[in-house]
């Protein structure tokens, strides 16, 4: 038995929508097999998948759910909300002037000491050192032009950068319902 299986705290259930697609891919849509058990009790999920483990009470025993699906559709919104982590995903956690993956914060492309506002047609990610040398300056003037321009991303192209960063864990009875690919275009 594995070390997931061995305590129900280490048990989470993925969520999936009534279509059987993930809720959000990152961050994957998992509950506390707490919350999953209340759900089938509360009859708005179906089991898909079950873990090994069981819990038990007094009067009765159930095996701990490893994937579920909601029996409502929910229907996901076309555009996500504006977030610093939203615009890393949608930059794919890279800095869009020089292509480093660390250190990351976000730039304006019109500086906000210009009047640029935070939304997402001005903001792209960017290291903390091209961000430093970019400064207060415009792109041009700094000689910095961001690798993509920036953009306002629909749900569905976050959740593909999503599958291309999958969490450090994922139990082999999700495998089916995620389609982790590394391959992806860009």
């Amino acid at each position: 038995m594995n070390t997931h299986a061995a305590m129900p705290d280490q048990c989470p259930a993925l969520v999936l929508n009534a279509d059987f697609r993930p809720l959000s891919y990152y961050p994957l849509s998992l509950w506390c097999w707490q919350d999953a058990v209340k759900a089938v009790f509360l009859d708005r999920v179906n089991i898909v998948s079950e873990y090994e483990r069981c819990v038990r009470s007094s009067t009765f025993e159930m095996r701990l759910p490893s994937v579920v699906s909601l029996k409502t559709y929910v229907k996901p919104a076309l555009y996500p909300a504006f977030t610093r982590f939203n615009v890393f995903l949608r930059d794919r956690f890279t800095c869009q002037y020089c292509g480093h993956k660390h250190d990351l914060t976000f730039d304006h492309l019109v500086p906000r000491a210009r009047g640029g506002m935070t939304r997402w047609d001005n903001v792209v990610t960017a290291c903390s050192p091209c961000n430093l040398r970019k400064g207060s300056d415009m792109p041009d003037k700094a000689g910095m032009r961001p690798m993509q321009h920036p953009y306002r991303p629909t749900v569905f192209e976050l959740h593909r950068n999503g599958r291309l960063f999958p969490p450090n864990y994922l139990h082999d009875s999700w495998m089916d319902y995620l389609y982790w690919d590394t391959e992806l275009d860009p």
